[in-house]
């Protein structure tokens, strides 16, 4: 938490470093911005400070239409003891109560309900069912904004059951109706999807694009210079996506298609994360730096790039396994040729069932890594798992596939896959140096070993 004097001075400067870190109230107006809005500055005695954009909506402050402060970009500000809430607050981001309880929500984490409400107001000053509902009127405040989509399709969109629901929510949040945020310029309502997704500088999109580009799989997946793109399946939902990245305005344009909109805010959100948006790189690097050999170059802006789920990830490490990266592509680009799922005129990730039903007589491999790839889609098909750990009771699945999983299928943070033989090639290039001091970023140390390579 910053001090009142750090905010002032990062207002002044408009630093887009502390962009999505705290918002910025104006009494006289009644309404709040991000820290970067180019509105005339407001004179401080007229400014209060919120940590959480929901706290300055709860507050009785509307949002500034002109700087957006939907578009800001996410922050985890990881808190050693906050830990179960932060991890309570990104699955209520994925839309976890959009049709859940806060009951189920607190099974999941392995707390009870009322600790689970203690650890929200003491971090997040609100309750879980409250950002929930700031969370799914903030989504539907950027459709509305930035999407031609119909108000009645923002709002299944969003996660609401109904209209009327929508409107009533989002009335009492902002102090004004959808139709009239609809009305500040909007365009002709079509099908099409287009949101402009911010993140934090620096972005190392060349590395991140070098690194996607080498593992690409041609048809599920494509890319340019500038923008990558893919087809998905979550859930019932099912679609393609293109993010064109944009340096000078710190985001990404993403085209989205999709079969039913209610799904929306699930894609979006899995699109953040696979582009590794909500990242903060220069409190991860000063961590690092501080903490690693003098030699060790760090590349700036480093992200994790992510893939679509778990199970897919899962696939790909055991593919994966004691070959070299293009023999790993190989592999995986014959397995979605011979079992991808047709969806009209796109192409989608094998699910398990089609692997875990599938002969795989189309590969040549030894016969327990084709009976690993069966045993884990059997697993995911029939009892998705809720922790990967429980992958490691599968037989041929161990820690490195389990890990790289959790790394890559679910963006973990704090993943050192020590036993990688490209860690270990890179680790021989630099000064002995403890992996413990990089936590919670071990991941963020891994990527930075293999960029090494």
């Amino acid at each position: 938490m910053y001090t009142k004097t750090q905010f002032q001075s990062a207002r002044q400067s408009r630093d887009p470093r502390f962009d999505g870190l705290f918002y910025v109230a104006v009494k006289s107006t009644g309404i709040y911005c991000r820290p970067i809005c180019p509105a005339p500055m407001a004179k401080e005695q007229n400014v209060e400070y919120f940590e959480f954009a929901h706290q300055a909506a709860q507050a009785g402050f509307r949002p500034c239409i002109r700087c957006r402060p939907d578009s800001a970009p996410g922050s985890y500000a990881w808190q050693g003891t906050g830990t179960t809430a932060n991890r309570a607050k990104k699955l209520i981001e994925e839309g976890v109560l959009n049709e859940g309880t806060t009951t189920e929500l607190a099974d999941r984490l392995g707390i009870s309900v009322r600790h689970l409400n203690k650890l929200f107001q003491q971090y997040f000053a609100t309750t879980p069912k409250s950002y929930a509902l700031y969370k799914q009127c903030d989504f539907a405040k950027q459709l509305l904004q930035q999407s031609q989509l119909s108000i009645t399709d923002i709002a299944y969109a969003s996660g609401f059951s109904s209209v009327r629901r929508f409107n009533d929510a989002f009335s009492k949040l902002y102090q004004l109706s959808p139709s009239h945020l609809r009305a500040k310029g909007s365009q002709p309502i079509t099908t099409s999807i287009r949101l402009f997704l911010t993140y934090r500088p620096p972005y190392n999109w060349v590395v991140l694009q070098r690194f996607l580009a080498a593992r690409l799989i041609e048809g599920l997946e494509w890319i340019s210079q500038s923008s990558y793109g893919r087809t998905f399946e979550v859930q019932q939902f099912y679609g393609r996506f293109t993010a064109t990245f944009s340096e000078n305005k710190h985001g990404f344009m993403v085209d989205i298609e999709i079969n039913d909109v209610k799904g929306l805010h699930v894609v979006v959100q899995n699109i953040r994360r696979v582009l590794d948006l909500d990242a903060d790189c220069s409190v991860i690097e000063d961590l690092l730096k501080g903490k690693l050999s003098a030699n060790f170059e760090l590349v700036e802006g480093l992200r994790l790039p992510g893939i679509w789920s778990p199970f897919e990830a899962g696939i790909r490490a055991i593919l994966g396994q004691q070959v070299s990266v293009k023999a790993a592509r190989t592999y995986v680009q014959t397995l979605y040729d011979q079992l991808g799922v047709q969806r009209g005129d796109l192409k989608t990730f094998p699910n398990p069932e089609r692997v875990a039903t599938s002969e795989l007589d189309f590969f040549k491999m030894p016969e327990r890594r084709k009976a690993s790839l069966k045993l884990l889609a059997d697993y995911e098909w029939r009892t998705p798992a809720r922790e990967l750990e429980e992958w490691l009771a599968i037989k041929g699945i161990g820690p490195w596939t389990v890990q790289y999983a959790q790394m890559r299928g679910q963006s973990h943070p704090d993943i050192f896959l020590g036993g990688d033989l490209g860690v270990i090639k890179a680790m021989d290039k630099c000064e002995k140096f403890t992996q413990e001091d990089a936590a919670p970023f071990r991941s963020y140390l891994t990527f930075q070993l293999w960029s090494l390579l």
